[in-house]
């Protein structure tokens, strides 16, 4: 797959995708005239960052997890230290803050569209 498709099915723009490469979060070949290629399921892997870089993680530890994100799951750090696993901690307390955060307000956003249109339940 060539970075324009990348980009439309990802709905992330090219520049994006070559600064994800820069970072070593994706992959790319080079065909003979230079144009990128991107082969092991490139989609979801985008997705993927782009979910983890919404939530607030820098791209230094989303390339550290990005194994965890495989199936079947390869873990392997030989580089987690003792800070690396308690900035991990902090930032997954505070997605699960942020989650909650979210199911409140998708809750209240349902109640109140319940309300307005007659429903009650």
């Amino acid at each position: 797959m060539r970075i324009g498709e990348l980009s439309e099915r990802t709905d992330t723009s090219r520049r994006l995708l070559r600064y994800y490469e820069e970072q070593g979060l994706i992959i790319s070949s080079r065909s003979p005239n230079g144009y990128r290629n991107y082969e092991e399921n490139p989609v979801d892997r985008v997705l993927q960052i782009r979910g983890l870089l919404d939530a607030g993680l820098p791209t230094r530890i989303i390339k550290q997890i990005l194994p965890c994100l495989n199936k079947p799951r390869a873990i392997h750090f030989p580089d987690a230290t003792p800070e690396m696993l308690a900035t991990l901690t902090l930032e997954r307390d505070r997605m699960t803050r942020r989650i909650d955060c979210l199911i409140r307000n998708r809750d209240a956003v349902s109640e109140y569209l319940d309300a307005v249109s007659g429903k009650r339940g």
